[in-house]
């Protein structure tokens, strides 16, 4: 068998990173970066994709032979018909209210797209800033396009929010009335073959010229894959925001909760606004480290705060106007750490709570990736309130991209 390596690049809210692999699975190569730019500036993006490329050794870059992305999910770019990015991005956790009789018209009783959070909300917004004659790419199907210098296509699990149905495999009926139609993408499947890297970007990133761009799938489910989540078991993922995922048997439509289809498999679940965004506002990580060592979890602070990131909530609860409650804050720092991560896991016991009212059940384990994951107190106070066992997983979404590029079909080449 001739050397062939795998690779994943994810991007989160804060910054970037790559994983190669082998055909065995195991981790040849990780490197992760900052946003040098605010996250809602795609050109940030695309510095961290050549800083990351940067840093792989020649002998393994060479041999790259296949590589997928995974973005935020609902982070969508409007672009020129060329790719080339009309301004920010509007971000995955950004609400959008600026024409709601447009959005009730095409989304209707939809509550899923009838939702001011929904990708469908923002690309209103942008159609009536810039135009019908853009393109609506969301993060990662944007990157895939600078890579391939193609932003025709779109993957399934990324459009969701959009409106892509993936059970009946259509848009909605009513985007043929509106102007939307032309600025969406051509949906492919999680895993297809996009097609070779551009050879600008090849030389630029010293890549072979042979480099597949595989079509990747939204970060949240790219950490699913990494960590092998079984069927009673469930996903934390605490990043910038908190994110549940659980397997499904049923399909179903609500605000604020997506269904995605990772191989054959349904996944459901949602993202609050509330996360380690709003840990940082307050303290560094090595602050949060040392004041951590100094709470007991196994003591309740009865300070009940709701740490949001920023007005809105979009799960457990479907609240745009939601405030966050950040006071009144004690004199001790390693006090308001505690009730901070109190606040924290009552948003994800809530979380839990309302998949089992759809689902049916509670995970007997919770399997949990993201920065958050490296606390134990943090851990130990979760495992107190949601009263289920949790397992940390050492896998990075990257990682989960790069499985996607392993397992990528021959089959389904479209450009």
């Amino acid at each position: 068998m001739s050397k062939e390596y795998f690779g994943g690049l994810d991007f989160g809210s804060s910054g970037a990173r790559l994983s190669i692999i082998n055909f065995s699975k195991e981790l040849l190569y990780e490197q992760s970066c900052s946003y040098k730019a605010d996250f809602k500036n795609p050109e940030g993006w695309i510095n961290s994709c050549i800083e990351l490329f940067k840093g792989v050794p020649i002998e393994i870059k060479l041999y790259l032979t296949r590589l997928a992305i995974s973005g935020t999910s609902g982070t969508l770019v409007p672009c020129e018909l060329n790719g080339h990015n009309l301004g920010n991005a509007i971000p995955y956790n950004e609400s959008c209210s600026s024409n709601p009789e447009k959005l009730n018209l095409i989304a209707g009783k939809d509550n899923f797209l009838n939702n001011p959070y929904s990708s469908l909300a923002k690309a209103i917004k942008l159609i009536d800033i810039f135009g019908e004659n853009i393109l609506l790419r969301h993060q990662s199907d944007w990157i895939s396009g600078w890579f391939l210098n193609n932003w025709e296509y779109g993957e399934e699990g990324n459009n969701i929010k959009l409106g892509w149905n993936i059970i009946k495999s259509s848009w909605p009926s009513t985007f043929e009335s509106f102007s939307i139609k032309k600025c969406i993408p051509t949906i492919i499947k999680s895993g297809s073959i996009l097609g070779k890297i551009n050879n600008l970007i090849a030389d630029k990133l010293q890549t072979s010229r042979n480099l597949l761009i595989i079509s990747g799938t939204t970060d949240s489910n790219a950490a699913f894959l990494a960590a092998q989540v079984k069927e009673d078991e469930g996903l934390t993922i605490l990043g910038t925001t908190i994110v549940l995922k659980k397997l499904t048997k049923n399909t179903f439509s609500y605000p604020g909760i997506t269904i995605h289809r990772v191989k054959e498999d349904l996944i459901c679940g949602g993202s609050s606004n509330a996360g380690c965004g709003i840990l940082s506002k307050f303290f560094s990580d090595l602050e949060i480290e040392e004041l951590s060592r100094q709470i007991n979890p196994r003591k309740n602070t009865n300070l009940n705060y709701l740490p949001l990131n920023t007005v809105g909530e979009r799960f457990p609860v479907d609240d745009p106007f939601l405030e966050p409650i950040l006071n009144p804050r004690p004199v001790s720092d390693s006090l308001y750490l505690h009730g901070l991560l109190e606040g924290l896991t009552r948003i994800e016991l809530k979380g839990w709570e309302r998949l089992k009212e759809i689902t049916g059940s509670f995970p007997n384990k919770i399997i949990t990736l993201g920065g958050g994951s490296k606390n134990p107190q943090w851990k130990a106070i979760r495992e107190r309130i949601l009263k289920i066992p949790i397992l940390n997983s050492n896998k990075t979404t990257s990682f989960g991209s790069a499985l996607i590029a392993l397992s990528s079909n021959d089959g389904t080449l479209h450009h």
